[in-house]
């Protein structure tokens, strides 16, 4: 559990950056306890890389261009420009995914030519032998599959997806990671417990908006956390039911 608003300050006040929670980071507020709740414990977690003009691909999204023309550079806090915090925040994400959502495009770009292989895939260049399942939102089956042991299809809708990911989690985190199409669907479906956007320093000035036409007239946030690196602000939200 979080502790009280005074604790938490107190802790920061006392040095403790805002967003290095240590064992609190796993969102347990937000959870049911696994011993009663079983794969419902797990919460479903939108993390997603955004640009300040509010685009997470550049326009040309394509199976060589996962990000769009020009669209490198949303996740440089994971590539080329990752500091040492960058590296924390990324394994810290990954350890704590038991499971990972996607839509079809963004699952044809990864499965494609040239997506994810052996050394890289969810997390990027994490160990890849303990990458989580990832649940494909789709209306139909891909008749080929390229890296099938990674992924399950659900074709059954958003709730399914959440459900058959639930279970597989295990009480981890379920993490919802695009594309921008699909994040926005489950956050206008209501469910969508924590946002974490890694605001990157550019503007696109087009491509593909995480908050489309079409969002709720407002989506209430709380900020549970907030920490800044040179390639980008890693915060973290709870979404307000």
């Amino acid at each position: 559990m979080f502790p009280s608003v005074e604790a938490r300050d107190a802790m920061i006040a006392g040095g403790m950056e805002r967003g290095v929670l240590d064992s609190m980071d796993r969102l347990d507020e937000l959870t049911r306890d696994p011993a009663e709740g079983g794969p419902e414990a797990s919460v479903v977690v939108v993390d997603i890389s955004m640009s300040l003009d509010g685009y997470v691909s550049a326009p040309g999204v394509d199976l060589e261009h996962g990000l769009g023309v020009g669209g490198e550079p949303l996740h440089a806090w994971v590539t080329d420009g990752r500091t040492p915090r960058d590296a924390e925040i990324l394994h810290r994400s990954f350890t704590d995914t038991g499971a990972v959502i996607m839509g079809r495009r963004t699952f044809d770009i990864v499965d494609g030519p040239h997506g994810w292989n052996d050394e890289v895939g969810y997390g990027h260049d994490q160990d890849q032998t303990s990458a989580p399942p990832v649940f494909v939102v789709t209306h139909s089956r891909p008749g080929k599959v390229r890296l099938g042991d990674r992924f399950r299809f659900v074709t059954e809708g958003l709730d399914s997806a959440v459900e058959q990911a639930r279970a597989a989690a295990c009480g981890k985190e379920v993490v919802i990671m695009g594309g921008g199409a699909t994040a926005h669907q489950f956050l206008r479906a209501g469910l969508v417990d924590v946002l974490r956007i890694h605001l990157a320093p550019i503007i696109l000035g087009g491509g593909t908006p995480l908050f489309p036409e079409g969002m709720p007239e407002s989506l209430r946030l709380e900020p549970l956390a907030s920490v800044s690196t040179p390639a980008a602000e890693h915060l973290t939200y709870r979404v307000l039911k």
